[in-house]
This record gives C-alpha cells, sequence and structure tokens, in this order.
C-alpha cells in the first residue's frame, strides 16, 4: 500500500499535475509560438544582409557614379551629361545592365573613346586611369572645354 505522504510529494503528482493544467499545454504553445518568431526574424535578418551585401559589395561602381549624379543634380537641378569611369567600373555598369536586363546603349564617340549611357549619363571610358576611378559629372558645354 502507497502511503498519502508518497503520493503527494512524489513525482506522479508532480507529472499528472503537468499534464492536466492547462497552463502545461499555453506555455508548450507560447515556446512553440516564440520558436517561429525567432525562426521568421532569423530569416528576415538573413535576407537583409543579402540585400545590403549585393548593393554594397557587387555594385560599387554603381554607387560611385550615382553619388556623382546626386551631387551634380543637386546643383544643376538635372543630370550631368558625362562622368569618366576606369576599366573596372565601367565592366561593373556593364554587369549591372546584363544582370537587370537594361538594354546597354554604348558607342564609340568621335575622338575614338568608348561611351555607354547610364541613366540619362554617359559614361566615358578611361582605361588609362585606375580600374577603379569615377571622375567628377559635367555638361556638355564643358566638355567642349575640357582638354582630354
Amino acid at each position: 500500500m502507497v502511503e498519502r505522504r508518497a503520493v503527494m510529494g512524489g513525482s506522479l503528482l508532480a507529472g499528472l499535475s503537468t499534464l492536466m493544467s492547462p497552463s502545461g499545454a499555453e506555455a508548450a504553445a507560447q515556446s512553440n509560438l516564440e520558436g517561429v518568431s525567432d525562426s521568421i526574424d532569423q530569416l528576415r535578418r538573413t535576407v537583409e544582409n543579402q540585400f545590403t551585401n549585393v548593393y554594397t559589395n557587387k555594385w560599387q561602381g554603381v554607387a560611385r557614379i550615382r553619388q556623382q549624379q546626386h551631387t551634380w543634380m543637386k546643383s544643376t537641378q538635372k543630370y550631368p551629361d558625362f562622368i569618366e569611369i576606369g576599366i573596372d567600373v565601367w565592366d561593373n555598369i556593364y554587369d549591372w545592365h546584363v544582370v537587370h536586363q537594361h538594354p546597354v546603349n554604348m558607342s564609340r564617340t568621335s575622338d575614338g573613346r568608348y561611351a555607354m549611357v547610364f541613366m540619362f549619363t554617359t559614361l566615358l571610358l578611361r582605361p588609362d586611369q585606375a580600374g577603379d576611378y569615377v571622375g567628377f559629372a559635367f555638361d556638355a558645354s564643358t566638355a567642349r572645354q575640357r582638354t582630354f
């Protein structure tokens, strides 16, 4: 025969009370919801980091050209006509057009230089500069005055 004290203090009563109490089931459900919430939050952070890494690492040339365009636009209220760039930035812009499936509009100028249009601005290749070179923006009227 089992004594009353052994039943009340033993693990049998503790196990039964856990199974029978509604707070135990609610705690388990709450724990599962927190796990799901943490997983969703981790997935969101992963996607945000991927997006940030793509545009900060892979498209550095695009970001530097846009910076020059924004600076010019603030002072003149229009996109610049020309920006000179190095060969690495040139390749980066070409790859950007291909990845985003935009038409690549490239040509040669009358003096034999390569030109590519990017967002209303003609990019002029300067292979004599460093590969990551992005020059200052300038207008067509200024281009006639410049000596290359």
